[in-house]
């Protein structure tokens, strides 16, 4: 391609590049999913008019490995592959993903973390999502037609995820840093976590940085400059390996488009995150202020 890809394209770029020819004319997904305590239906919202023109819905829920016992995993290659093809995602398409939450990004980062992790690195995040397309005053519709399949190729890049076992011995090498972006509450275990049966608290050796912090009052994430500080303020050394936790995986993705746009590729995602590492972790390796974890 001759234009490049940006891993953040603002509201007025998408909607010039919508539908021409001489830019990218990307294919736009909308992303959006919610914990439960949020009370929102993706699904009615994207019909009543709620979505970009010529968007399609992506499911993290359906588009996941339904046999793991833990929320959204990724799936395997033939399965993304799969479902993105039935989205009319060709190997060479460029992909813009947004999401309605009022944050401005809550679960479209995870879906561009998931294409970059099965090879596809032309896929972008609209900043400030949603609700800076609506601020820019363009417009949106309940209308949706479905794309005509085409081939996508898949091939995970196992350098990008960390699993449960990478992160527990992780506790003794320390090989990598651990960055933990719930919320301060759920992080210090004083605070419910939304996931039915999980305990909230926090990997032993993390440090926390909400994901909404790499965000600014308009949705946006915040200058490379900002970021790079919020990094170092708290502890985080970009230089060195990181990996990512949450809850169930979203999240965590805010952290590496973060690091990324402040020059900082070698980010992973610990993709069972929290609700993993509860349910497998011993007693002592789950820290909290509440009442941690019992038997």
């Amino acid at each position: 391609m001759a234009f490049q890809i940006r891993a953040l394209v603002t509201a007025k770029w998408l909607r010039d590049a919508v539908g021409t020819r001489t830019r990218s004319n990307p294919r736009v997904l909308d992303a959006s999913w919610y914990i439960p305590a949020m009370n929102r239906d993706p699904k009615k919202e994207f019909t009543q008019p709620g979505h970009i023109p010529g968007a399609s819905p992506f499911d993290i829920d359906s588009c996941s490995d339904t046999a793991s016992p833990y929320p959204h995993m990724l799936p395997s290659e033939s399965f993304f592959a799969e479902y993105v093809g039935n989205l009319g995602i060709g190997t060479r398409t460029h992909v813009v993903v947004y999401d309605a939450s009022d944050f401005g990004s809550f679960s479209a980062p995870r879906v561009w973390w998931m294409f970059r992790a099965f090879g596809h690195g032309s896929v972008s995040v609209l900043d400030g999502g949603l609700k800076a397309w609506v601020r820019e005053g363009y417009p949106l519709t309940g209308e949706f037609t479905k794309p005509e399949p085409v081939e996508f190729r898949a091939k995970l890049d196992r350098s990008r995820v960390k699993s449960y076992q990478d992160v527990l011995e992780n506790l003794e090498s320390k090989r990598f840093q651990l960055l933990d972006v719930k919320t301060p509450g759920r992080y210090n275990g004083t605070e419910p976590e939304p996931m039915e049966g999980i305990e909230p608290g926090h990997i032993p050796g993390s440090v926390n940085i909400p994901f909404y912090e790499f965000l600014s009052d308009s949705g946006c994430f915040r200058t490379p400059a900002e970021l790079r500080a919020l990094f170092r303020n708290n502890g985080v050394d970009l230089s060195r390996p990181l990996a990512v936790t949450c809850g169930s995986g979203v999240t965590a993705c805010h952290a590496v488009l973060a690091a990324l746009q402040c020059g900082s590729q070698d980010v992973t995602v610990f993709d069972g995150s929290w609700s993993e590492w509860f349910t497998r972790a011993s007693p002592e390796l789950v820290l909290s202020e509440g009442k941690g974890k019992r038997f």
